[in-house]
């Protein structure tokens, strides 16, 4: 599978829960390249922006989409990354702030 195509399926999977891709269109290509790297990697698409484990049962928190983007799209308009975000967010209806880190520091690979 390629970027244009893991796109197109992810797109097509999300926007009806309400979850939209980032307008920046290159760093949602460089994400989704992330994610197919790590694909191939670790066998299993895990956030770009965070350190694998390359153990699937410890990284289940962080496959994508992880169990943190509905509370940070909920609260900030974006996740962690700013691949997935709300309309009002896309639309700069609404700030867009930094979004913490919210994996706790115990599941972070160092």
């Amino acid at each position: 599978m390629d970027a244009e195509k893991l796109y197109e399926t992810m797109k097509k999977s999300q926007e009806p829960k309400g979850y939209y891709f980032n307008k920046d269109k290159d760093r949602v290509f460089d994400l989704m390249e992330g994610l197919l790297i790590n694909k191939e990697r670790y066998g299993y698409m895990c956030c770009p922006c965070r350190l694998a484990a390359n153990d699937r049962e410890h990284d289940k928190d962080i496959i994508c989409p992880c169990v943190y983007r509905a509370p940070d799209v909920e609260e900030y308009g974006s996740c962690y990354c700013n691949l997935y975000v709300s309309e009002a967010w896309n639309d700069k209806e609404i700030p867009h702030d930094y979004v913490p880190e919210r994996r706790p520091a115990e599941k972070s690979v160092f």
